[in-house]
């Protein structure tokens, strides 16, 4: 944890020895109340257990809690958190109009190996008296979380903070996401194509055409996130590359006969 008081390393230095902005330490989201955020966290759970609520039956969900907010408020809450109901509808995406859209090459794609496909996805991540946002980059075969990185913006810089660590790693043939802004940006994609990788989009609207990292981000917040009240930016990193850890090198899956995402991807990369 971040020791204000330690005069023998800064506070400055104390976020720059994990990567993190001096910025998000201090971070307070502007225009959000706590009332606003405890409603988001109640969404949040919502969303984790029912992605195909819209913000009319959120509303009602919310409703049968105890919360009387009109359909106005939680639309605004929803968009602040970036979430919308998963299925198909028109106008949904918040792409950038002037940038390119790639087809959706996976469908009835079978998944035999390794970096065949990589993709990402951004989630709200709540924490005591604020918010974050989190993306991530997984292996499909493996499941493997090959990069991540947390931001209280929904900027494209900490999406290619997250590439970035993932290619370290190698390349896929294939990386897959959704329609969002941050990922049809021509910074996120030149870097995608630069790296001689294919670039597919899911279909308006439908987030389970990346369904393996929608797994994850419930895998995630139940097993993580809704059991730790993170109180600030430095606790949450620390907290979640501890999990990131855990998820990889020791949490066997059903999916994998049993075994962990990175016995499947360290043997056969």
């Amino acid at each position: 944890m971040i020791e204000p008081e330690n005069k023998s390393i800064s506070i400055a230095k104390q976020c720059s020895l994990i990567g993190l902005e001096r910025s998000s330490y201090y971070y307070h989201p502007l225009g959000i109340s706590q009332e606003d955020i405890m409603i988001m966290n109640e969404i949040d759970k919502i969303h984790t257990r029912i992605p195909f609520y819209g913000y009319p039956r959120m509303t009602v969900e919310l409703k049968r809690l105890g919360y009387e907010y009109n359909r106005k408020k939680i639309a605004r809450l929803m968009q602040v958190m970036d979430i919308q109901a998963i299925y198909p509808k028109r106008n949904l995406s918040k792409r950038n109009q002037e940038n390119m859209i790639y087809p959706y090459l996976l469908r009835n794609m079978k998944i035999t190996k390794n970096n065949l496909v990589w993709s990402s996805d951004i989630t709200y991540i709540p924490m005591y008296q604020g918010f974050a946002y989190l993306t991530a980059v997984i292996d499909w075969f493996s499941r493997y979380i090959l990069g991540w990185a947390i931001s209280n913006t929904l900027d494209v810089y900490f999406c290619m903070e997250a590439l970035e660590k993932a290619l370290r790693n190698g390349k896929p043939e294939i990386f897959n996401t959704d329609q969002g802004s941050q990922f049809t940006s021509k910074e996120f994609t030149g870097a995608v194509l630069r790296n001689k990788i294919k670039m597919s989009m899911d279909s308006r609207g439908r987030a389970l055409d990346n369904i393996f990292i929608e797994r994850f981000w419930r895998s995630l917040k139940y097993e993580n996130i809704y059991l730790n009240d993170y109180s600030d930016m430095y606790q949450l990193y620390k907290g979640l590359e501890k999990y990131f850890n855990f998820y990889n090198t020791e949490r066997p899956h059903q999916a994998l006969n049993y075994r962990t995402p990175a016995e499947i991807y360290l043997e056969n990369r």
